[in-house]
């Protein structure tokens, strides 16, 4: 076998990974289920942009959305099983950023 050659679910795994704002949704839903305005303001992302995000890892199965039938309703976003799943990478990369990673934005 050539090892030259990426394995095609480490490929998807990682593009889905690398789009933009992904990791730092899932970030946040790992400390408990959170409100779309929470998230918002939490990450500093645009509501179109984040409404995207949710939609794509909501159809990955790795973010679920449950709707409270209040007055207004009340929506929030938590992580699935298989979401919860990316706890040890992501705290991981958290770790790995307070070594090697500067504050400075334009370092990088």
């Amino acid at each position: 076998m050539d090892e030259s050659i990426m394995c095609p679910r480490f490929q998807k795994a990682m593009g889905m990974m690398s789009q933009r704002w992904t990791g730092l949704v899932i970030y946040q839903l790992l400390s408990g289920p959170k409100r779309f305005c929470a998230l918002e303001s939490s990450i500093g992302l645009s509501g179109r942009v984040l409404s995207e995000r949710l939609k794509d890892l909501e159809n990955l199965g790795i973010v679920k959305r449950v709707v409270f039938p209040e007055t207004p309703v009340r929506i929030e976003y938590s992580l699935t099983e298989k979401g919860l799943a990316l706890e040890p990478i992501v705290k991981e990369i958290e770790k790995w950023s307070q070594t090697w990673v500067p504050v400075e934005s334009d370092s990088l």
